[in-house]
């Protein structure tokens, strides 16, 4: 009785915090194979989950939720404490319109803003006292059913899916279905352990293999996401993958765990330091680093400039360097949005939808020419044209006239005549080659 009456507390006071994300915009029409680029995007409509993490009207889902969104909204929870057949007028809802002012596209994070009072916020669980066999609790709209809650225990405090990979998650077998995306785990104490982010399933429903975005993740995003819009990383220019017993005995390395140095970029902070490729790096300010998220959780710890002490494992020999930290973000994460957007960025000439290059700046440094169209998904041609470009391509001219912009390329294709073939010159991979397109 006394569990059943804390539970019942538990979800009455959580659900005050959690919202129902609904999001109207494009996205793949059909299922993608793993690595498939080329998937074809069309209008959808979603429904996802969110939380309130700030008073002022801040609300956290995930990256995914909102991919494409032209226009999201979010319902709050107004329900009393109503139960049985009174439950259903006791929870209407309140709907209001949400923007999107931040997006970590790598830890599948996002994060909204809405116009709103009497908003609580969900407090975030201290991530190193969460504990393999805890009891959690799963909220959100799992497919649209608003205002559920589901129950389970901590299946594993740390997974992570990528070894060479920094993220991490919280695995849970509390049912999580397609919808709960974005809603909190929370535990005993209404504290937030994660953010509900996937699953594994060969059905595409629950099977007690959820996986949820740590707190310690989101207390260390969040800020930088309403600051900045994307994150600020710390990084100390290293190329890191996890060492493996293959790897150990090829390479000849000391131990047969931990974090490699597998590439040290020209003129950054480690190549200054003297870090060379092959060491294995042990700790971080003392504190020891047994994987690649241990050694970004560290990392993320300091401010820009602030020089840290990496110790270090060079062959048999223990090294100490100072290494200045450098801060970097991702500009895709700014663009993803309109990216995804076929009215305003679509060429529906080719079927496609793209972003001046220019407006890409991380691409710049990569590119043969320094102008163009990149091509970032491809819509549904209902002119039959045969237009053999994939997504990532970048169209530098049309018929040998350069493109510099989305709208010069509307302009080169519109211009064209009916039923002849145009000639675009693509970017693909780092190599220049000349397409043949057909227009009708």
């Amino acid at each position: 009785m006394e569990l059943n009456a804390a539970v019942q507390n538990l979800s009455t006071r959580v659900s005050g915090s959690v919202v129902q994300v609904r999001v109207t915009g494009y996205g793949p029409l059909q299922e993608q194979g793993a690595g498939n680029t080329d998937a074809v995007i069309g209008p959808q409509r979603s429904i996802g989950s969110g939380v309130v993490i700030d008073a002022d009207g801040y609300i956290l889902t995930n990256a995914h939720v909102v991919a494409g969104a032209k226009r999201v909204q979010a319902v709050l929870h107004t329900a009393g404490a109503a139960g049985g057949i009174g439950a259903l007028s006791a929870d209407v809802g309140r709907t209001v319109n949400a923007k999107v002012v931040g997006v970590a596209q790598e830890l599948d994070l996002a994060l909204l803003k809405v116009e709103a009072t009497g908003l609580t916020p969900l407090p975030l669980a201290d991530y190193n006292a969460v504990r393999q066999g805890q009891l959690v609790f799963a909220f959100g709209s799992p497919e649209g059913l608003r205002n559920s809650v589901s129950m389970g225990v901590v299946s594993a405090v740390v997974r992570q899916p990528d070894p060479d990979h920094p993220s991490i998650f919280v695995q849970t077998d509390a049912p999580i279905n397609p919808g709960n995306s974005g809603g909190p785990l929370v535990n005993l104490a209404g504290e937030m352990v994660g953010l509900n982010t996937f699953i594994l399933s060969k059905s595409g429903g629950s099977q007690g293999l959820g996986f949820a975005i740590p707190s310690a993740v989101m207390a260390s995003a969040y800020p930088q996401l309403r600051k900045y819009g994307h994150l600020h990383r710390g990084v100390l220019g290293v190329g890191l993958q996890a060492v493996t017993p293959t790897l150990a005995t090829t390479l000849r390395l000391a131990k047969a765990s931990g974090v490699l140095v597998s590439d040290v970029l020209p003129d950054s902070g480690a190549e200054r330091a003297g870090v060379h490729i092959g060491d294995i790096i042990t700790s971080v300010n003392g504190r020891a680093v047994e994987n690649v998220p241990m050694f970004t959780l560290e990392l993320g710890l300091a401010d820009e400039g602030r020089t840290v002490e990496v110790g270090l494992l060079r062959g048999t020999m223990a090294l100490t360097l100072p290494v200045v930290v450098t801060f970097t973000s991702n500009p895709l994460d700014d663009v993803t949005r309109l990216a995804a957007d076929p009215e305003s960025n679509g060429v529906p000439v080719l079927g496609l939808v793209g972003l001046n290059v220019s407006d890409v700046p991380a691409l710049l440094p990569t590119l043969r020419i320094d102008s163009g169209v990149l091509v970032t998904a491809r819509t549904p041609s209902s002119t039959g044209n045969s237009v053999p470009v994939s997504v990532g391509d970048v169209i530098h001219a049309v018929d040998g006239i350069p493109v510099r912009s989305l709208d010069g390329l509307r302009v080169l294709l519109d211009g064209h005549p009916a039923d002849t073939d145009v000639v675009l010159q693509v970017e693909r991979d780092g190599q220049l080659t000349f397409v043949v397109c057909e227009i009708n």
